[in-house]
This record gives C-alpha cells, sequence and structure tokens, in this order.
C-alpha cells in the first residue's frame, strides 16, 4: 500500500514528516547553509589571491607583512602575528612581524616577545593550536602592562620544506564562536603557501647578496689598479675591510697581514670605535687569522670570546665584545697575503647565519689577487723611481763632486803660492766650504739610496747598518724594542732613516771608530740611539749634518741630544714622541 495520502479532492496530501517542521526554521536552515557555502567559496578565493599575491613580493620583510595580513582576513582575526625562529640553539624567536595594534600599542607594551610561555610551546612542539581562553592554557604565561585583551587563540607553524622557518598567531576571532577546523584548515593552507613564498623571497635575497659581493670585488679591483707608489698603503687595504663588512652586514671587519705567520699585524679595522694604533700592536700568535693563515683554510666560531682559539680584538682593547665571526684567508697562487675577518654582536648573530662563507672566501682571494698586482705594479714605479736615483747619485759622484774636488785642489795650490794672508785665508776657508758642499753632496747620494718608501721600517734600518757594516769594515750592533713596526709613523720613517744614515757616515768617515751600537727603542716616543768609541767631535766642528738631524728631530716635536769628548766616543740621541 502506498504511503501518501490523498486529500478529499483527490489530491497527494504532504509528507507526514514534513508536516511537524517549522517552515521558518527549514528555510533559515537553508539560508545558512547557502551562506556558509557562499562564505567557504569566498574565503578559498581569498586563500588564492593571498598565495599569488605572496608570490609576487621578492623581498623577505614584504612577504612576512603581507603573510599576517592575509591571514587575519582569511579567519576575522583582529590581531595577527608572524615570530621568525633564530638559527642558533636557543631557538627563540629572533623577529616578530605583527599586524592589528596601533603604534601607540606597540610603543606602550614595550620590547616584542622572543618565544615563552605559549608561543615558546609552539616553537617546542610545532602542531596547529586551537584555545578558547589563552589565559586558561597552563603554558600561559599572562601579558604584559598595556598589552590589549586577548582571548581566542590559532597558531600554527610555518615551515620551509622539513624546517619550521616561524609561527604564525592568530588572536580575538570577530564575531561569536572561536576559531574553527575550517579556520585552522584554512590558515594550515596558508602558511604552506607562505612556506613557499618565503623560501622564493630568499632564494631572491641570496642572489642579490651575490650581486652584491661581485659588485663589491669589482669596485675593489677598480680602486687597486689606479693605485700608485705614492698612494698610501693603507688606504686600498681599508676598502676591502669597509666593503666586506657592509655587504656582509657584519659589525666589525679587519684585515690581517705580515711577512709571515709569526709577524702579522692588523693593518685595517672597519665598524669599531677604536684606537688603529691600539688594534695594530695586538699579538696574533694565538688567533683564528694566525690560524687561517698558517692552514690556509677558513674558519668560523659562534662566540669569539668563548673560543679558546680565538682572539676578540675589540674587547681586547677595551671595546664591546663580538660574538660570531668569519675568517678567510688572502690566498693567491703564490701563498698567502693575509686574513679578512668578518664579526657581529651577540644580538646580531643571525645576520652571521644568514652569510654564505663561499662568498667572503671567494671575495677576499680577488682582493688578494687584486692587492698582489697593484703591489707589483707599486714595485715597479718604486724600481722606476730607484734607478732615477742612482742615475742622479751616480751624476753627482761622478761629474759634480770630482769638479768641485778638482778646483778645490786647484783652490788649495792658489794658497801655497799666495804671499797675500789675507786672500790665502780667503782661499783656505773657500777650499773649507768646497769640502763640506762634498760632504752634503755624499749625504745627499746616500739618502738617495737608502730612503725608499718601504713598509717595514724595521727591515729598511737593518739595511741602512748593513750598508754601513761594508764601509767600516765591521758590523754595527743593532738592537730593537718596542713595536717598531706599528708605532713609527709614515711621516716620521724618512727622517729617522736619514738621521741615522747621517750618524753612521759620520761615525765610518771621520770617528776612526772600531765599535758602534746602534739601537732602536719605541715606546711613548721614538729613541734612536747611535754609540761610537771614535776620536769624537771636536769644538771646532761645523754642525752641518748634527744642525739637519736636530731639524729632522724639531719638525716633529722632538730632539737631539749629543754627548762627546775628545778620544772618548760619541752618543747621538734622537728622540721624537709617537
Amino acid at each position: 500500500m502506498n504511503d501518501r495520502v490523498v486529500d478529499e479532492e483527490g489530491g497527494a496530501a504532504s509528507d507526514p514528516g514534513l508536516r511537524d517542521v517549522d517552515f521558518d526554521n527549514l528555510l533559515r536552515e537553508v539560508l545558512n547553509r547557502v551562506h556558509s557555502a557562499l562564505d567557504e567559496q569566498e574565503r578559498l578565493r581569498l586563500l588564492l589571491d593571498a598565495v599569488v599575491t605572496m608570490g609576487a613580493d621578492l623581498s623577505l620583510d614584504g612577504v612576512l607583512s603581507r603573510i599576517v595580513t592575509v591571514a587575519s582576513s582569511l579567519v576575522d582575526a583582529q590581531y595577527a602575528a608572524l615570530g621568525v625562529l633564530d638559527v642558533g640553539q636557543g631557538r627563540r624567536l629572533r623577529t616578530f612581524v605583527h599586524h592589528g595594534m596601533t603604534p601607540v600599542q606597540v610603543s606602550e607594551i614595550g620590547d616584542l616577545p622572543t618565544g615563552h610561555g605559549l608561543l615558546g610551546l609552539l616553537i617546542d612542539d610545532p602542531r596547529p593550536i586551537r584555545l578558547h581562553e589563552i589565559a586558561a592554557h597552563p603554558a600561559s604565561y599572562g601579558f604584559p602592562p598595556n598589552h590589549p585583551p586577548m582571548t581566542s587563540f590559532l597558531g600554527v607553524p610555518v615551515r620551509i620544506r622539513d624546517r619550521v622557518f616561524g609561527n604564525l598567531y592568530l588572536t580575538e576571532k570577530q564575531g561569536p564562536g572561536d576559531f574553527t577546523t575550517e579556520d585552522e584548515a584554512v590558515v594550515v593552507a596558508l602558511a604552506a603557501a607562505a612556506g613557499v613564498a618565503i623560501e622564493n623571497a630568499r632564494l631572491y635575497e641570496e642572489a642579490e647578496q651575490r650581486q652584491q659581493w661581485l659588485s663589491a670585488t669589482a669596485q675593489i679591483t677598480s680602486l687597486l689598479a689606479d693605485v700608485t707608489a705614492e698612494d698610501d698603503a693603507l688606504e686600498p687595504l681599508q676598502a676591502v675591510a669597509d666593503q666586506a663588512r657592509k655587504v656582509a652586514r657584519a659589525d666589525a671587519s679587519w684585515l690581517v697581514a705580515g711577512a709571515d705567520a709569526d709577524n702579522l699585524m692588523i693593518v685595517a679595522v672597519s665598524g669599531l670605535q677604536v684606537d688603529p694604533a691600539a688594534m695594530r700592536s695586538l699579538s696574533l700568535e694565538h688567533s683564528l687569522a694566525n690560524m687561517v693563515v698558517r692552514t690556509g683554510e677558513a674558519m668560523s666560531v659562534r662566540d669569539l670570546a668563548a673560543d679558546p682559539r680565538a682572539l676578540d680584538p675589540a674587547a681586547a682593547v677595551g671595546g664591546q665584545r663580538l660574538g660570531p665571526a668569519i675568517v678567510v684567508p688572502l690566498s693567491t697562487r703564490t701563498g698567502i697575503e693575509g686574513a679578512l675577518a668578518l664579526a657581529w654582536f651577540p644580538e646580531n648573530a643571525y645576520r652571521f647565519e644568514a652569510v654564505d662563507p663561499a662568498m667572503p672566501a671567494s671575495f677576499a682571494e680577488h682582493a688578494a689577487l687584486a692587492i698582489q698586482v697593484a703591489r707589483a705594479r707599486g714595485d715597479q714605479q718604486r724600481l722606476a723611481v730607484f734607478e732615477d736615483r742612482d742615475r742622479i747619485g751616480r751624476d753627482l759622484h761622478d761629474l759634480v763632486i770630482q769638479r768641485l774636488f778638482a778646483v778645490g785642489l786647484s783652490l788649495q795650490g792658489a794658497v801655497r803660492r799666495s804671499a797675500d794672508p789675507e786672500l790665502a785665508g780667503k782661499l783656505s776657508q773657500a777650499v773649507d766650504d768646497l769640502d763640506d758642499t762634498i760632504k752634503d753632496i755624499r749625504r745627499t747620494i746616500f739618502a738617495l739610496g737608502s730612503l725608499g718608501e718601504s713598509d717595514d721600517i724595521q727591515a729598511e734600518v737593518t739595511r741602512l747598518v748593513d750598508r754601513a757594516a761594508a764601509t767600516m769594515k765591521f758590523r754595527p750592533t743593532l738592537q730593537f724594542e718596542g713595536p717598531v713596526r706599528t708605532l713609527v709613523a709614515p711621516e716620521v720613517a724618512p727622517d729617522l732613516l736619514a738621521v741615522l744614515g747621517e750618524a753612521l757616515t759620520n761615525a765610518s768617515r771621520h770617528a776612526e771608530a772600531t765599535r758602534v751600537e746602534v739601537s732602536l727603542t719605541v715606546g711613548d716616543e721614538i729613541n734612536l740611539t747611535v754609540v761610537d768609541d771614535g776620536r769624537g767631535i771636536s769644538d771646532h766642528v761645523i754642525e752641518s749634518g748634527l744642525g739637519n738631524m736636530r731639524e729632522r728631530a724639531h719638525k716633529h716635536g722632538g730632539k737631539l741630544a749629543v754627548h762627546t769628548a775628545p778620544g772618548q766616543g760619541t752618543t747621538v740621541t734622537w728622540i721624537v714622541p709617537t
């Protein structure tokens, strides 16, 4: 029998089950389901639009800001934030990008969260979390003063491949109710798309950083190509340190160079407010730079102060303590020119993690090659100068001195033939003047051969003493005390060498000494002392050479002291402040 009911007029009666349903409630339920379907379609459309727009931004900061804005709109959250995890062992929040709070609220709250409490729970266990009441959760620490009230909560991790990049936090669901499972599914999908967008942005930034390293290499090469022998030798080295620090976003950088690993010193510093002379005087015997120069391999540490192999140059001279560091060799085919160090303060350790060590290593290799080429070109230019000096010296010796000597002999002959005592005296004075002139020319010839523009003052002093030994038939003793290479300023070095050359010449030609002692002591002042056991200086000797030495001391705010007695030798002390 059919279950349908026929009315009196023969028409079909309504279904018994529907007669008991309120038509208004039924219509309301249908409309709610229709609106829910439309809302779901709208949210999916917004999610698709969000994925497309996130991929259009190539800057990492722009992507992060767009993610929190889109997430807030998708699930109707009043507040949204994205916490980026630090790469260190602590795994706390390094960056906190937020949306929904006014600048006034942010300033009143103070420091942004670093990943403790409920935020830390999501870091330690990266799985989605939905809460009705934040304060009711056992991991909640509560809110700081002036923090806006927040109740409902939705947290989702953001992954890049298998690694958690950060967490997406949403609070204060707008309208009645809490965040739903549909909200969670949408945010999880958004987080997955955000991971791809973040990875693309990071790859773009890495490509940009490689481009910056290549550009810095080109600038250094161009700068060193224009260096001449007359230029300051430290200027291109300072440029290398400055460029490396800028591109790596480091807080400090320094260049280490030396003849070998046992004679290293810091020749350029960038980013630290320290005394360059104090940095140059540091002993690098126990340092990463020393190890890098010896091994030729790059090294990195997470904390200079905690690593027993490392030296923190900033802390050693009273500056702020540095944290992680990268040290790469300045290597060429012929050997290691030195080392380049990059360092960051502990609070900026994330910048250290973002640097690919291969980039500064490649930059250092190109910089070392450019420095080597510039040095070779400078050597050629200096060689040309030395050749000109040698030619001038030969001309002065073979032509000018010989002619003056011949004139002096003629005047001496005229003195013997002269019957007028007054004329004979004037002729003798002229002969003495010619003799002094010849001495001055000989000193000039000696200076032309000795005043080379060497960066190593200690080597130049040694070379002068060795050259004097060939004339004296014995080698003077030589003693150094203090940081001679680092504290003798470039503007003082030529005068110091000239004074030493003059003192050695006097001891060789006039003192008839059998023993000469040379000592160079550098501390608060530069003290050059030359002692001989010769016949001493007569009271009637005209101070031509000594006058020049005294003038060179006064030029630098120093003094010249001469202690002598007939038959008891001479002590010449030349002192200028450092």
